[in-house]
C-alpha cells in the first residue's frame, strides 16, 4: 500500500516541477513524514529521512523536466553554470545544518516555509523586474544560498531560483526553466550529502542508504520521470494561475499540519 502512495507522490511531483520548475519536494517532504510516522519509523530520524529521500527522488524528476524545456530553448545555461558553482557549495553546508536540527523542530521550519510558499502562490506574488541578470560572481553567491536553504528543506530550489530570476529581468518560462535545470545539481549535491551524513545511524529503517529511503525512492522516481514531461509542456500552453491557487491551499494545510 505504500508503494502505492510512493508512485501517486512521484506523478504529482513529476508534474509539479515541470510545471512550476518546482522539483515536487515541498509536497513530498510533508506525505513522506506522515507516511513514515505511520510506519513506525523513529521520530529522531524520520524527518531528516523524509527530507533526503525528496532530495534524491529530484534527481529523477528534474530530467525529464529539463531535456522538454531544453528542448524548447527556454535553458540558460550560461547562468546555470555559475549558479551551479555556488549551489554545490552550499548544499552540502544545508545538509549538515539540517543534520543539526532536531526532527520536530526542522518539521516546524519546514512548515513554516511552506506557509510562506503558500501565501505567495495564493496572491501571486512575485518580484518586480527591477535589475539586469548578475555577474559571475552573484550567480554564484546566489546559488549557494539557495542550495543551502533547499537542502534544509528537501526541494529543488524552485521557490527561490524563479523569484530570483524574475526579479533579474529573466522572463517567467525562462526562469521556469533554467530553476528546473538548477534542480538537478542541488538535488545531487543534497542527496549525497544527506547519504554520507545519515550511513552510520543505527535508528534507520532497513533498506535505507543514509537518510535516504530506498522503496520511497523508487517508486516515486518510477513516475516523476514520466510525468514530468507533461508539467513542461503545460507550463508553455496554460496560465497556471488556478493550479497556483490549489496548490497553494494544500500547501496551506500542510504548514498548519506540521505547526500543530
Amino acid at each position: 500500500m505504500e508503494f502505492v502512495l510512493y508512485l501517486l507522490l512521484g506523478a504529482c511531483a513529476g508534474v509539479l516541477a515541470g510545471l512550476f520548475g518546482v522539483g515536487g519536494g515541498i509536497i513530498i517532504v510533508p506525505v513522506l513524514v506522515f507516511s513514515f510516522t505511520l510506519q513506525g519509523f523513529d521520530p529522531s530520524v524520520l524527518t531528516h529521512l523524509a527530507v533526503g529521500t525528496s532530495l534524491a527522488t529530484i534527481v529523477f524528476t528534474s530530467i525529464n523536466a529539463i531535456r522538454e524545456h531544453h528542448r524548447k530553448g527556454a535553458v540558460q545555461w550560461p547562468i546555470f553554470v555559475w549558479m551551479t558553482v555556488g549551489i554545490l557549495i552550499g548544499a552540502g553546508i544545508g545538509a549538515k545544518t539540517a543534520s543539526l536540527i532536531q526532527g520536530p523542530y526542522l518539521q516546524k521550519i519546514i512548515g513554516v516555509f511552506a506557509l510562506i510558499i503558500a501565501a505567495q502562490m495564493a496572491m501571486d506574488l512575485k518580484p518586480k523586474a527591477s535589475r539586469g541578470i548578475p555577474g559571475k560572481g552573484g550567480l554564484t553567491a546566489a546559488g549557494s544560498v539557495i542550495g543551502w536553504a533547499s537542502a534544509i528543506f528537501g526541494i529543488g530550489g524552485g521557490s527561490l531560483t524563479v523569484p530570483f530570476l524574475t526579479w533579474r529581468s529573466l522572463p517567467m518560462q525562462q526562469a521556469v526553466a533554467t530553476s528546473s535545470a538548477c534542480g538537478f545539481p542541488i538535488a545531487v549535491a543534497s542527496a549525497l550529502s544527506f547519504m554520507v551524513l545519515g550511513w552510520h545511524d543505527p535508528l534507520l529503517p532497513a533498506h535505507s542508504v543514509g537518510f535516504v529511503y530506498l522503496p520511497a525512492l523508487l517508486g516515486i522516481a518510477l513516475t516523476s520521470m514520466f510525468f514530468a514531461r507533461y508539467g513542461a509542456r503545460l507550463a508553455h500552453k496554460l496560465s497556471p494561475r488556478l493550479l497556483k491557487r490549489l496548490f497553494a491551499a494544500l500547501l496551506f494545510c500542510v504548514g498548519l499540519s506540521f505547526l500543530l
